[in-house]
């Protein structure tokens, strides 16, 4: 196997300990810190940084490297990184899901109808607000909101002009505000 350093000067065979021991002790560290970066677990780290040169060393035969080692050494470790991450979101997405659907049977009915309860309470505190309104704010809020006319629609209904509708639809928004955040306590 021919492996070139950052020097371009080709290493010759992987096969001797003596070469690979040197190669290990130069890079470990570069390597560990590549997979730092994106796994911030440091067992993790080394775990993933041995594998890869356990790897490196399996396959010495088999592999041709045509750019430096150390680039070789990081394409590996930013690899095998995201691939780490991948598998263990993987593995927590599939157990959440697991989770998530056993208390959703569980829950399931008591949220919906204290969900719909809460909605009831909330219609029927607006319509008291909306009512408490002075007469012609309630109108124009109304065929606003409601009939969904525009601004210049309710202001040709109501002869009135369209800066009177949106003082009265503010006007009204406020006072909604008010009585809503009061009943709120």
């Amino acid at each position: 196997m021919t492996i070139s350093d950052q020097s371009h000067k080709p290493f010759v065979g992987l096969s001797g300990v003596d070469s690979f021991e040197t190669i290990f002790r130069q890079h470990f560290a570069f390597v560990c810190t590549v997979i730092h970066k994106y796994v911030g677990d440091k067992s993790k780290v080394e775990d993933i940084a041995q594998e890869i040169f356990t790897e490196l060393w399996v396959k010495r035969d088999q592999i041709h490297i045509h750019t430096s080692l150390g680039a070789y050494l990081r394409r590996m470790a930013i690899s095998r990184a995201l691939n780490y991450l991948r598998d263990t979101r993987k593995h927590n997405w599939d157990e959440l899901d697991q989770n998530s659907e056993n208390v959703q049977d569980l829950s399931y009915q008591g949220t919906s109808a204290i969900q719909y309860l809460e909605e009831e309470d909330l219609k029927k505190r607006i319509d008291l607000a909306i009512n408490s309104l002075p007469e012609k704010c309630k109108i124009v809020f109304l065929m606003s909101r409601y009939d969904e006319l525009s601004y210049a629609e309710i202001a040709q209904q109501m002869n009135i002009s369209v800066k009177t509708v949106e003082n009265q639809i503010g006007k009204a928004l406020k006072m909604l505000r008010l009585a809503l955040a009061d009943d709120r306590g």
